[in-house]
C-alpha cells in the first residue's frame, strides 16, 4: 500500500476528492494532509475524513524558503510518504526540496500545460480566445509547472464564459482527473490519463 501525503493551502477540494478515492482496492491511502496555513479550511475537512493533519505557517519564515521547507519536512518525513500530491499548495518549492522527492511528487494545474503555467490561467485562456481549457496533472520538477504530464482533462470554453464559470467547469474535471492519475501512478503505471 502506497502512502500519500497531500499538501494544501486552502479549502482542499482536490484533497477531498483524492482522499475519498483511496478506498477499497485502491493501491494507496492518505496518511497526512499538510498545509502552509494553519487556518486552511481543508485541514478540518481532512480531519473529518479521518486523515492526520499538520500545519507549518510559512509567514514567520518570510523570504527564508529553505527554513520553511526544513520545518515542513518534520511532519512530512514522520509520515513516511511514498507519494506527495500538491493540491492547491500555493508555495514555490526550492530545487532541493523537489529533488528530495524526485519522481514521487504530483501537482494539478488548471490549464492544458504547457499553456499558461503559473497564475491567472482562466483569464489568460479567455483573453487568448481559446476554444478549450482544462487541467493537467504533472510530475513536479524544479521548473514551475514544467514536469512530465501524467494526465489532462479538457473542457470547452463557452460563449459568455467568465473566469468564474470556466474555473468551475475545470474544477469539476480536476476532481475526476487527479484521483484517476494518482490511482495509476500508485499502481506503478505512469502512462498519461486523458479525460
Amino acid at each position: 500500500m502506497r502512502r500519500v501525503a497531500i499538501l494544501i493551502s486552502g479549502g482542499g477540494s482536490n484533497m477531498v476528492a483524492l482522499v475519498k478515492s483511496m478506498t477499497g482496492d485502491h493501491p494507496a491511502r492518505a496518511v497526512l494532509v499538510l498545509s502552509n496555513d494553519p487556518g486552511a479550511a481543508g485541514l478540518a475537512k481532512a480531519r473529518d475524513l479521518g486523515v492526520a493533519t499538520a500545519a507549518v505557517d510559512h509567514r514567520p519564515f518570510g523570504a527564508d524558503r529553505a527554513g520553511f521547507e526544513a520545518a515542513l519536512l518534520v511532519p512530512l518525513l514522520a509520515a513516511a510518504p511514498d507519494i506527495l500530491c500538491l493540491a492547491g499548495f500555493m508555495r514555490m518549492l526550492t530545487p532541493d526540496f523537489v529533488d528530495r522527492f524526485r519522481g514521487r511528487m504530483l501537482n494539478i494545474h488548471p490549464s492544458l500545460l504547457p499553456k499558461y503555467p503559473g497564475l491567472h490561467t482562466h483569464a489568460r485562456a479567455l483573453a487568448a480566445g481559446d476554444a478549450e481549457a482544462g487541467c493537467t496533472v504533472h510530475e513536479v520538477t524544479a521548473e514551475l509547472d514544467a514536469g512530465p504530464i501524467l494526465g489532462q482533462a479538457r473542457v470547452p470554453v463557452l460563449p459568455g464564459d467568465s473566469e468564474a464559470t470556466l474555473a468551475a467547469r475545470v474544477l469539476a474535471q480536476e476532481h475526476r482527473l487527479y484521483p484517476a492519475v494518482l490511482r495509476r501512478v500508485a499502481a506503478g503505471d505512469r502512462r498519461p490519463v486523458f479525460l
